[in-house]
């Protein structure tokens, strides 16, 4: 892998914000807020120390379209599907980039792991 770039890290925030019954679907802009803000300030509390660097792409679909990106957390708002924007993302990266995607969709995890992506589940982004 490339050890030049840091990791990129692609959060699928509708399934990380939907792994917690805490009422995120009545406002979900806002419940992508609250994690785009909590990546911020926090990073991915889940990876280990010895990850290095980070670069967190916070993927939002539906409702929470338009949510801004912030410094230290990049927000790509899918026009159509979310789990098809993160496949694109990691389609995309630079050759030897290391990616890791969040998530906990089984349909979603075997379509980037066939593109050579790690992931791990929402637990990592949530700490």
């Amino acid at each position: 892998m490339d050890e030049d770039l840091p990791l990129l890290v692609i959060v699928d925030a509708a399934n990380v914000v939907g792994s917690v019954p805490d009422g995120w679907w009545r406002d979900r802009r806002g419940a992508a807020e609250r994690l785009r803000d909590r990546l911020a300030s926090q990073g991915l509390p889940g990876l280990p120390d010895t990850t290095g660097p980070v670069e967190i792409v916070l993927v939002v679909e539906g409702a929470a379209r338009g949510v801004e990106s912030v410094p230290g957390v990049r927000v790509e708002s899918a026009g159509g599907s979310g789990d098809d924007l993160v496949v694109d993302l990691v389609a995309a990266a630079r050759p030897g980039r290391s990616c890791l995607v969040v998530t906990a969709d089984r349909g979603l995890r075997h379509r980037v792991a066939s593109l050579g992506a790690d992931v791990t589940g929402p637990r990592t982004a949530r700490g």
